[in-house]
């Protein structure tokens, strides 16, 4: 088995965020790192306050730490990166000609993948650029002085050590010194006593210091220059502005750190006394009378210098941002004070931007950016300071615990999300949309907590619709036109329609105009705004040329003839006419439209003519395109010197519908200038799509795409400003630029029959079109994003959810740990008022969404069953759970007491913790489904002795993995009926698949068994194979009978395939004997399944589906991941297809396309070597490479550069998207 591996929706959990002027150009940018292994700039688009994707890279290697650092002298910043590579990257974010990043340097300091003595998990840049220093968890520092060499090139120095063995790193930081020796702060713990004393008492009396190192600059060397102890508990170090200002003698700070502990905060520095504050903690209104409370700590800070002064935004656990303010006098500190500032969801990092923006990497969920209404300084929040404690807070023990009470953003606007899939706990891709979708769709569970939501992918650009207003009538087709060629926005909406034609002014609002010149009897075939200020309109029986002064000039058709097509640029225009010529028109000095003096006389019928616009500093466009009925499509020359001269044809295979000639950008074909692209829609559906040379006007490198099964219209259109393609056939399709690549995707809107650019006051770059009798104007907000997400908010974190057969209805289990249910919420508030303490109901009241639920201790759980509907993304029921009972599966069976009607069976346990996996007790929940699938109703429940991790349907029974073991049930009168079980499972049962009478069961560490089930001569469950390798499962699917796909907690995905003689041999014992008389092998079952494909994503694969994505397509193995990526496993068609793509592997290993120096090979087999699948997106990078090496690429596979090109789009579009 051959398999290409294609990303269809990247990562987008951001595991690292950092802030710099990596442009060079005024304003800043965030670099955010996605999935750990994908590098993206954002910058922020100050007219629309959002954030916009300028480019993007996948490193296929995992990024450890990323800061941004600028030497000195310098106009920018660069982009430091530590990776499981084993090298320190410098990269630059270079913006022209297209947008990229550009390794400079790879210093090799360790060896490869994530080691806790390798140095990369710690990455400190001193403020000013000088140095860095790369840390490991235990032991390595590393020190790099930053230089640059004779051609001003970046370049580190050799590294300085600066070890201390036996020693534990929690983290570490740059102090800022100004211009003074750069030093770095560590949190550093020795283990050398603990780990000699067997009794663990040196354990518990160790010691965590914060111990600075001092680069010596002029001796160049590292010395530990100043160590004291700290509290144990201490988690983070931030660090506080220092040096003299270059302009004034005065401080910039005290310098020093804030070290970041649980419940307090403590300013230090060398020779300095300390200050302590407490971190604010919210009251807990469920707190029992003792209840101990539960430690505060801080998880993402960032630090922000303003107009000579600076301040500190710190998150806690549950999301509050608090704002750390230092009075100091020159280097002394006076005060150190904390107040509450707002509440945003919990973050990996934090990052300010100057023009008052926060950005929020959220951990999970959506990305959000914010806006700085004020800074928190004229509230009546409560401050705490410093002073307000003896000796400055550093008397022994523990502060006074500190209170406040979370409310809504006062502080903080939200003006822009990035939305984001993070994490996929579960997904199912099934196409619920019947006949009016011709491709699946991607239902999945995401998020965490009170943020989680049920969200519908569809494959397709979103659209943002404005106005809907319907017509007399139904349109044939739309145009929009300026007065003057100057003017900034349209003037016209221009609307044909079979009998006439019907001119719309753009004011204020829309009016309907009769005084503009326009033939409004008539239909229309083409409007343009011709020179400076005159107006075209072509309709079926001649021309008018509308010009100042209300004068019309006009052009009549031969008698006895007609015009069937028209186009036009604002110079040119072109006709065809009735009797298979061409008419040329082209404007002249003096603003009139000249005829050609010749015709051209076509072999066939014209059925669509197009030119593209005229190009930049030229007086018209060189090529006419003609398409007839004889199945040809006409290029022909408009140049003076050879003009209505035919320059090159090319066959079809059935009649063209529409013709457009656009150029449009695209980095693959042309790195320099925009292409000419000529896009032909054929009558069958499909659409061609051709490169023009510029020079000769000959036809080349034709790619094909089907679009539906209408007749496809083309029409060039402008979408953010950059020139496109809208064909439209049974659904709407783009062809548009992003990111210097050119793209086909489908819009998801309203079947559209004709659409044009609309550039007006009330919408600047939008899109007019029409749907039946109905105008729509609309705008496609972001391009970048190829699906789609309708969500569904949730209550809890999701976990399972599976499909009602008979309609489209989906049961959705939720389960949250450390929490309380609403039954339990209740009870305790009855209990408290019934002993007559307060409570605070203000805290239970606040959106879970925002503010988080009100933690609770281990075994404590919420949970509930849902039922959605997922077509209208609408929530119909919730069945909330026992206290403290959690859901962890949810299955239909069909039991034979039923009737073989469907039966929601949901799986259970009571007080669950997780370490060690234990529950009070479990249970099988079953439910009868009524109503058309839209109401549950609970039956009864059947007691287990350990955690049913899994529930399946089986032949009119139920399988369940409870702990160890497999159990089969029968459906019961008030509990389930267990017939038989297999305890001979090694670890615990996570997951059943049925096929027929077969059962794939997946342990949890173990990896797969196949199973079967006998009743002849008792009821039996056999195991007649498993797999030789041990594998931590997350999920499995069927591929076929034989076969199975798996994915683990590692990110690998592979296939296990057991012989075809053995699973003929197992399915012809009827009694299951040969099955236990077989002799095991290596502890196990007789026989072993065979490793037949495997491969490393990169992220803990949370679902694999196998179906087919594209109409008329083959079946593919999608499949999900926790950071929120959607892959798909492609089956290759045949083994030429499988050497070309293996090949071009090679030669884009070879070209080491990953910016962090990471072999490509050792990262795909992570764990074990690649087997059987061909990395899609690497080979993808084929169309960034210099020319000249994709000449030499192309040269060994024995094709020219577009061939290559048209292979690889080719294998994405036949099965995927």
């Amino acid at each position: 088995m051959h398999l290409l591996n294609l990303t269809l929706q990247p990562a987008t959990a951001v595991s690292g965020a950092t802030v710099g002027s990596f442009s060079g150009a005024k304003g800043q940018e965030i670099l955010v790192v996605r999935g750990g292994t994908r590098l993206e700039m954002l910058k922020l688009n100050t007219s629309s306050g959002q954030l916009d994707t300028l480019c993007t890279t996948e490193a296929f290697g995992v990024v450890r730490n990323v800061q941004g650092f600028r030497l000195a002298g310098m106009t920018k910043d660069y982009i430091l990166i530590s990776s499981d590579s084993g090298k320190l990257s410098i990269i630059e974010f270079v913006v022209q000609p297209t947008p990229h990043f550009e390794s400079l340097y790879q210093e090799t300091y360790g060896k490869t993948g994530s080691r806790r003595i390798v140095p990369g998990q710690f990455l400190a840049v001193d403020p000013k650029g000088r140095s860095c220093l790369l840390g490991s968890m235990e032991r390595t520092k590393l020190v790099y002085v930053l230089n640059r060499n004779a051609e001003g090139k970046l370049f580190p120095s050799s590294p300085l050590e600066a070890h201390k063995a036996h020693t534990l790193v929690t983290h570490i930081i740059a102090v800022d010194q100004g211009y003074d020796n750069p030093l770095y702060a560590a949190l550093e713990m020795d283990y050398s006593d603990s780990d000699e004393d067997p009794t663990g008492e040196a354990y518990e009396k160790v010691e965590k210091y914060l111990t600075f190192y001092e680069l010596d600059l002029g001796l160049n060397h590292v010395v530990r220059k100043w160590s004291e102890p700290t509290d144990r508990r201490a988690n983070m170090l931030l660090q506080v502005p220092g040096g003299q200002n270059a302009n004034t003698d005065k401080f910039d700070g005290p310098s020093g750190v804030l070290v970041c502990c649980e419940d307090h905060i403590i300013w230090k520095h060398m020779d300095a006394d300390a200050h302590r504050i407490p971190i604010p903690r919210r009251r807990n209104p469920l707190a029992q009378r003792g209840e101990s409370s539960r430690g505060n700590i801080i998880v993402a800070a960032v630090m922000h210098k303003i107009r000579g002064a600076f301040f500190f935004l710190l998150q806690s656990e549950d999301g509050d941002l608090f704002k750390v303010t230092i009075e100091h006098e020159n280097e002394d500190v006076r005060a150190v004070r904390i107040k509450y500032f707002d509440t945003v969801p919990v973050s990996t990092s934090l990052c300010i931007l100057k023009s008052g923006y926060l950005f929020a990497a959220s951990e999970f969920s959506d990305q959000n950016l914010y806006q700085f209404q004020k800074l928190g300084e004229d509230d009546d929040e409560q401050v705490w300071s410093s002073t307000d404690y003896p000796e400055n807070g550093n008397e022994r023990g523990a502060l006074p615990y500190a209170f406040f009470t979370p409310r809504p953003l006062e502080n903080l606007l939200l003006v822009d999300t990035l939305t984001s899939l993070d994490p996929i706990c579960d997904a199912k891709v099934v196409n619920l949309l019947g006949a009016s979708s011709d491709t699946p769709q991607i239902y999945a569970a995401c998020g965490k907590g009170g943020r989680s939501t049920f969200r519908t992918l569809k494959h397709g650009l979103d659209v943002s619709p404005l106005v809907a207003s319907p017509l007399p009538g139904v349109p044939t087709a739309v145009w929009t036109l300026k007065l003057k060629e100057d003017d900034e926005f349209d003037a016209y909406i221009v609307l044909s329609f079979p009998n006439g034609t019907l001119v719309l002014s753009i004011g204020e609002s829309i009016e309907e105009v009769s005084d503009t010149g326009f033939l409004s009897s008539s239909p229309t075939l083409a409007v343009q705004q011709l020179g400076d200020d005159g107006l075209l309109q072509v309709h079926p029986y001649g021309l008018r040329h509308i010009r100042a002064a209300d004068r019309v000039d006009e052009w009549s058709c031969p008698p006895g003839t007609t015009i069937v097509s028209a186009t036009t640029n604002r110079r040119q225009v072109v006709i065809a006419l009735s009797t298979a010529e061409i008419v040329y028109f082209e404007l002249d000095p003096e603003g009139s439209l000249a005829e050609f003096q010749d015709k051209k006389s076509l072999p066939g019928n014209a059925t669509a003519i197009s030119i593209a616009e005229v190009p930049e500093g030229r007086r018209r466009t060189p090529y006419l395109a003609v398409g007839c009925d004889n199945q040809t499509v006409h290029i022909i020359s408009l140049e003076p010197d050879n003009t209505l001269e035919t320059l090159s044809l090319q066959a079809l295979t059935a009649p063209p519908s529409a013709i457009c000639l656009a150029e449009i950008f695209d980095i693959s074909i042309d790195k320099n200038r925009p292409t000419m692209f000529l896009n032909i829609g054929l009558i069958n559906g499909v659409l061609l799509r051709t490169v023009v040379d510029p020079v000769d006007g000959s036809l080349s490198d034709t790619r094909q795409r089907f679009l539906g099964a209408k007749p496809p219209k083309i029409v060039r259109t402008t979408v953010h400003g950059s020139p496109s393609v809208m064909a439209f056939s049974s659904r709407s399709w783009l062809l548009y630029t992003y990111q210097d690549m050119l793209q086909t995707q489908p819009l998801i809107y309203d079947m559209l029959e004709y659409a044009c650019t609309l550039n007006a006051a009330m919408c600047p770059e939008g899109l007019i079109g029409i749907s039946g009798n109905t105008l729509r104007i609309f705008t496609i907000p972001k391009l970048g994003e190829k699906l789609k997400q309708d969500l569904t908010p949730l209550s809890c974190t999701p976990r399972k959810f599976v499909s009602y057969p008979y309609a489209n209805i989906f049961y959705l289990i939720e389960s949250e740990h450390r929490t309380y249910g609403s039954a339990a919420v209740k009870r305790i508030i009855q209990e408290k008022e019934a002993n007559g303490d307060r409570v605070d109901r203000k805290m239970l009241d606040l959106p879970a969404n925002e503010f988080g639920r009100v933690r609770a201790g281990a075994g404590k759980w919420a949970s509930l069953i849902r039922v959605l509907d997922p077509v209208l993304n609408e929530s119909i029921m919730t069945l909330e759970l026992d206290e403290d009972e959690a859901a962890f599966s949810v299955t239909i069976a069909y039991f034979e007491r039923m009737g073989g009607e469907p039966t929601l069976v949901v799986s259970t346990a009571v007080q669950t913790t997780l370490i060690p996996r234990a529950c009070k007790e479990g249970w099988l929940r079953v439910y009868a489904i009524r109503d058309g699938g839209r109401t549950l109703e609970f039956m009864h429940k059947t007691k287990t002795d350990d955690i049913p991790m899994c529930v399946a349907g089986f032949q009119g029974y139920l399988l369940a993995g409870i702990g160890k073991s497999l159990r089969l049930y029968e459906m019961g009168k008030k509990a389930l009926l267990r017939k038989c079980e297999n305890t001979s499972f090694p670890t615990c049962v996570s997951t059943i698949n049925v096929t027929g009478a077969r059962i794939i069961v997946g342990d949890m560490q173990e990896s797969t068994f196949y199973c079967v089930y006998r009743s002849i001569p008792s009821r039996q469950l056999l195991i007649f194979a498993d797999d030789s390798q041990p594998r931590w499962l997350t999920c499995v699917t069927d591929v076929d009978y034989e076969t199975v796909a798996c994915g683990d907690k590692f990110g690998n995905i592979f296939i296990n395939r057991i012989n075809s003689h053995v699973s003929e041999k197992v399915d012809d014992d009827p009694t299951g004997a040969g099955i236990l008389h077989e002799r095991g092998f290596l502890m196990g079952a007789a026989h072993k399944s065979d490793l037949i494909a495997h491969y490393n994503v990169g992220s803990i694969v949370t679902s694999i589906t196998k179906i087919a994505l594209v109409a008329g397509g083959k079946d593919v193995l999608v499949y999900t991941t926790i950071s929120g990526a959607v892959g798909a496993l492609v089956p290759f068609a045949s083994m030429d297809d499988v050497e070309v793509m293996t090949t071009l592997e090679m030669h884009m290993r070879a070209a080491n396309v990953s910016l962090v120096g990471r072999d490509h090979l050792a990262y795909r087999g992570y764990y074990a070597p690649v087997m059987g699948v061909v990395d899609g997106d690497l080979c993808e990078g084929f169309s960034s490479l210099p020319y000249s090496q994709q000449q030499s690429i192309a040269g060994d596979l024995e094709r020219n550069v577009g061939e290559v090109l048209k292979k690889l789009e080719q294998m994405r579009t036949s099965s995927a998207f």
